[in-house]
């Protein structure tokens, strides 16, 4: 049997031609504008990110996050919040692929399964610095242009779709009483 047979098509179509999935934890040391006496809160906002395949096995995601940090100093006697900008590259390797893709042009698509989530802030041991625990996790997709062979049924009685009354669907008196014809009220 051969795929040029008469009884397979073949087709050419986009598909998932590549899949990968990746948890990173990144470790940020931050120096405030004064020495902290507690941490209050730490929020992670602003998630940008845009992914691009980089290799045969690997899609890269650039991305950047703010870090927002309220502490106390002064002995606990006053308050600031403190922002640092954070970027970040993860390199994903393609756990799937498709070695039968026709073309060079791919479309990839992440998804943000975890977005960078602050595990821990806390005080460094020196005292000045704040160091802050980040998570995230990223699933990607990679489209590209594909053969699919498909098998012909050589027994498929093409009249089947052809039935005028198998797509014919009649109202009957009955179903139109209960039809009200002001459903959507009247403008005023």
């Amino acid at each position: 049997m051969t795929f040029l047979d008469k009884e397979y098509r073949e087709i050419i179509t986009k598909a998932v031609c590549g899949k990968g999935r990746k948890f990173a934890q990144d470790s940020h040391s931050i120096t405030p504008s004064h020495r902290p006496s507690s941490i209050l809160g730490c929020w992670v906002i602003n998630h940008l990110y845009n992914a691009k395949k980089k290799s045969e096995d690997t899609v890269e995601i650039s991305g950047s996050y703010d870090i927002n940090i309220w502490y106390s100093y002064n002995d606990n006697t006053k308050t600031e919040v403190v922002t640092e900008r954070v970027n970040y590259t993860d390199v994903i390797p393609l756990a799937i692929k498709d070695k039968n893709t026709i073309s060079d042009e791919y479309d990839v698509v992440a998804k943000v399964i975890q977005q960078p989530n602050c595990l821990e802030c806390k005080i460094a041991s020196n005292g000045h610095k704040i160091v802050v625990e980040i998570e995230r996790e990223f699933i990607v997709q990679v489209i590209g242009e594909t053969k699919v062979f498909v098998r012909v049924d050589p027994d498929w009685d093409y009249d089947d779709d052809d039935d005028d009354d198998a797509w014919d669907h009649h109202v009957t008196d009955d179903e139109l009483e209960g039809v009200k014809p002001n459903f959507l009220g009247k403008k005023d």
